[in-house]
């Protein structure tokens, strides 16, 4: 993982300070893009602890289509009681947001819903040149399981450039708690290796990049596994990279530390439909890192 410890020292040497949606503030750069070679490793944190089984149940969770952030905790800890918290519970509380929830720890469409659950609307009647592009009026509506049909479509035409998983909707995106982050990710296959590349537009690089370099490793794993498969490379380009003011003392403690070897993935065999994993299917082996490094979520 010195690849994104390289990213974080760049950020904290030649980032540009800035106001943020949150108010606490970031230095930031733009653009930037990491290789991570899924057979030297699974590339999960080890210069601090990474929360592994809030990484399992999130991607386990989007994978179901939910975006109720209550099933999120009964996946982590096996209830729904409101004393149990998740990495959600703050953004489903929020003041800008809970007027919008339909029930307690509804989240909106966020995530898992755009990926198995994305609004199709068939188009009645175009009411021409006069109202550009149209006015589509619909008649019915249907839904695209994008994941299905991503993992189908590596099945039978592997080479293909359409691979694709987004869960940026703009015509849904006030229907979501938090706008989608990692909105974007391309699948690509080359000599029986499943290569993913996720587009990141704003990427927390303490707190949340680790988190998510973790969980699409993960999800590339499983859908390889799925297609009979072998993995490739995660790339991972982020838009807005930043650090939080109130996350710096932690960056600097992070960097002084030396990583350790990283650890292997194990995924049950015997599991061949991505509906299918549970917790119990996936584990880390191996894996050592330095003690967790507490810092606050910009919410």
């Amino acid at each position: 993982m010195q690849q994104y410890l390289n990213d974080l020292k760049y950020i904290l040497d030649n980032g540009v300070v800035g106001e943020d949606r949150t108010g606490t503030g970031t230095v930031s750069v733009f653009g930037m893009q990491t290789r991570y070679d899924l057979t030297k490793g699974f590339p999960a944190m080890t210069t601090k602890k990474l929360a592994w089984k809030s990484v399992v149940s999130e991607l386990l969770w989007f994978i179901e289509g939910s975006g109720d952030e209550r099933r999120l905790a009964e996946i982590l800890h096996g209830t729904r009681d409101t004393g149990k918290q998740t990495i959600w519970s703050g953004n489903a509380s929020a003041d800008y947001w809970t007027p919008k929830a339909k029930f307690e720890g509804d989240l909106g469409r966020v995530y898992g819903v755009q990926w198995r659950h994305w609004n199709k609307y068939r188009v009645e009647k175009d009411m021409g040149p006069a109202h550009k592009g149209g006015t589509r009026l619909a008649v019915d509506q249907t839904e695209v399981d994008q994941l299905v049909e991503l993992i189908e479509g590596i099945k039978k035409d592997p080479h293909g450039r359409r691979h694709i998983l987004t869960a940026w909707n703009p015509g849904e995106l006030d229907q979501m708690a938090l706008p989608p982050c990692h909105c974007f990710a391309q699948f690509y296959v080359r000599n029986g290796k499943l290569s993913c590349q996720m587009y990141q537009r704003s990427s927390d690089f303490f707190l949340g990049v680790p988190f998510n370099i973790a969980s699409y490793a993960l999800l590339t794993h499983m859908i390889a596994q799925v297609c009979g498969l072998s993995v490739g490379d995660f790339v991972h380009t982020h838009g807005d990279a930043h650090i939080y003011n109130n996350h710096v003392d932690q960056v600097k403690e992070q960097l002084s530390r030396t990583p350790y070897e990283l650890p292997d993935l194990w995924l049950n065999p015997d599991v061949t439909d991505i509906t299918k994993f549970t917790m119990a299917d996936i584990a880390l082996l191996d894996y050592k890192s330095h003690d967790a490094i507490k810092a606050p979520m910009a919410v």
